[in-house]
């Protein structure tokens, strides 16, 4: 984050709140401990940002800037050309922006309280139009919706990978959502996939991918060969369970919460929270 000089005291107040906000989280970091920590009074903070939600949407408006600058360049031009300008750029900005992204997705539910919640919103829907394609089905817009989803939320819970090898991992999973045939498309059976085209690219009446899979989980298949039922996946995975220990030890998430947030159930939460 950088500033002019003139503005340094501004900036100086940011860098605190999004040290602290990471810290301890939103709700529990008073602008009296920001003031703290710059050697600042309260009055002074509240000179450059009135209300403590001005420090959270001043922190965020950068990251909700660069998406709209990338929508903007993408809309108009050839449809699987945005779409990929859509997803690659969506990446890089999320990485970007790792640590802000962190704190918003720790407290999303107060970016509600201004106009924020309903910019994000429209730039989701934007990128989900550019992604889906003109004319697009049912099908094609539930995987715009997921290819957005796995540009973004795998930011949150790896924390400890590197931007480079994230970056690969990330959008290899979109191209194999969007592009590569699933084994539901017949590849189970060694038949030609239902869903795929000549090209490779998936068609809206080939049977739909594997959630399980899509999510990082085992695909939904039993040992035999059949279809197991679909539900929660039984268990987590370790950088699954370190996001959940993270998220109930900051008082940022209740169970219940984190057990949506991560599909599972709130005893499969329980039962990793409490093993040693």
């Amino acid at each position: 984050m950088t500033a002019d000089p003139a503005d340094d005291t501004r900036t100086r107040i940011l860098r605190a709140a999004l040290d602290l906000f990471a810290e301890h989280g939103y709700q529990r970091t008073s602008l009296r401990q920001i003031g703290e920590r710059l050697r600042l009074t309260k009055t002074a903070i509240l000179y450059h940002f009135p209300a403590k939600e001005h420090l959270l949407a001043a922190l965020i408006e950068p990251l909700l800037a660069d998406l709209e600058r990338l929508l903007d360049a993408a809309q108009g031009q050839p449809t699987d050309q945005a779409r990929w300008m859509v997803l690659e750029g969506w990446v890089d900005v999320m990485l970007a922006h790792r640590r802000p992204l962190g704190m918003l997705f720790h407290d999303i539910a107060l970016v509600g309280r201004g106009d924020t919640y309903h910019r994000l919103m429209v730039i989701a829907m934007r990128a989900n139009d550019l992604i889906a394609g003109p004319d697009a089905g049912r099908r094609e817009r539930v995987r715009a919706v997921q290819a957005v989803a796995a540009c973004s939320d795998p930011i949150v819970f790896f924390t400890d990978v590197s931007d480079e090898v994230l970056r690969a991992d990330m959008l290899d999973g979109v191209r194999r959502l969007l592009v590569t045939p699933t084994p539901t498309d017949g590849a189970l059976t060694g038949a030609t996939p239902t869903g795929a085209t000549s090209t490779g690219a998936t068609r809206t009446d080939g049977p739909p991918a594997d959630a399980a899979a899509v999510l990082g989980g085992p695909p939904a298949v039993s040992p035999g060969g059949g279809r197991r039922r679909p539900g929660r996946p039984p268990a987590l995975g370790r950088e699954q369970v370190e996001a959940a220990r993270r998220m109930h030890e900051a008082g940022t998430h209740s169970v219940d919460a984190i057990a949506t947030a991560l599909g599972v159930s709130r005893a499969t939460v329980y039962r990793h929270l409490t093993a040693p």
